[in-house]
């Protein structure tokens, strides 16, 4: 295709930035924003030059691709819209609210042939790209993502809000069958959950820790990796990597060789949208597929199950706790 046709469905906070990206990518043409506040879509639409609609249908034209950036609620409903019409979709994270939901949209986009990529944004970051090149043997993985409490995001808890970012990287690292898992969680400002730290175990002998706030009084993004003879950090939000490997000249005491790398500059979701249209137009496989999806949302609604576990019987101990959902 020459030119690729694109739509982004939802332009509320993000879905603003995808249209934004889209409407300076050379090759692609923004066909229109969609959202069902159309005076909203007509805003953004305003500012990036397109058209505005309340439903994708009523594009005129065919439609090669677009991005899902709608509520996690009606993930499901609206990307199997699209691809039951033979459009290729990035679907934001996480991917839907329950693994069978995903298993149908992954059944659709293989049916169909079509690019199924999800938004898991930090894998195109430069200081996590260090550490896919990197990391070959973990055997301990350390990761913090903190941020201060922000209403827009309460519609999921701080599993789904965020530590799935950093569950599809340590899935992404390790690769190996998971043994077990450990998981606390607390609601603190909102009937979910909004700290939660997690244990996991892996069949390799890597263990990873957890944690994950939306309630911090500082921001951190995160993530430190442990292998034989180096030590890897990434700074995602500062994009800066440290990689301290062991040296041993002779038979001398080893020494330490660290390497500290600053990734300026760069806009990893433009990367991100950059990479999909790509993938779209030579058929691979996109660097975050909806197995890959799949995989981070699974082992979410997994670790969320041990958290309501715990907050039941802090509750049935007589601990003043809210449960996710409810009150106490």
């Amino acid at each position: 295709m020459d030119v690729m046709r694109v739509a982004v469905i939802g332009v509320g906070y993000l879905g603003r930035f995808h249209a934004q990206k889209y409407a300076r990518m050379e090759g692609v043409e923004l066909a229109g924003v969609v959202d069902a506040d159309l005076e909203r879509a007509r805003r953004v639409a305003e500012e990036v030059g397109c058209p505005a609609y309340a439903h994708w249908r009523e594009i005129p034209g065919r439609l090669d691709a677009v991005s899902v950036v709608v509520p996690t609620v009606h993930h499901h409903a609206v990307a199997s819209e699209v691809l039951g019409a033979g459009i290729h979709c990035l679907l934001e994270k996480p991917m839907t609210t329950t693994v069978e939901e995903a298993d149908d949209l992954i059944r659709i986009a293989a049916d169909k042939g079509l690019v199924l990529q999800v938004g898991h944004l930090e894998r195109f970051n430069p200081a996590v790209r260090v550490l896919e090149e990197q990391v070959s043997h973990p055997l301990f993985i350390e990761a913090h993502r903190l941020s201060g409490f922000k209403a827009r995001s309460t519609d999921v808890d701080v599993v789904l809000d965020l530590m799935i970012h950093d569950l599809d990287i340590v899935l992404s690292l390790v690769r190996a069958p998971l043994e077990e898992i450990r998981a606390v969680g607390v609601p603190v400002l909102t009937p979910l959950v909004d700290i939660a730290n997690v244990r996991l175990v892996f069949a390799s002998g890597c263990t990873a820790n957890l944690t994950a706030s939306r309630i911090s009084l500082q921001d951190m993004r995160r993530i430190r990796v442990f292998q034989p003879g180096t030590y890897l950090s990434a700074d995602c939000m500062e994009r800066k990597s440290l990689v301290v490997h062991r040296e041993v000249t002779g038979g001398e005491t080893p020494s330490i060789q660290p390497r500290l790398t600053s990734h300026e500059g760069g806009d990893i979701l433009y990367d991100e949208l950059a990479h999909f249209v790509e993938t779209v137009r030579t058929g691979g496989t996109p660097k975050v597929s909806g197995r890959d999806g799949r995989a981070a949302l699974e082992l979410a609604t997994r670790i969320n199950a041990l958290i309501a576990e715990g907050l039941k019987k802090a509750k049935d101990f007589g601990s003043p706790v809210n449960m996710p959902g409810g009150t106490s």
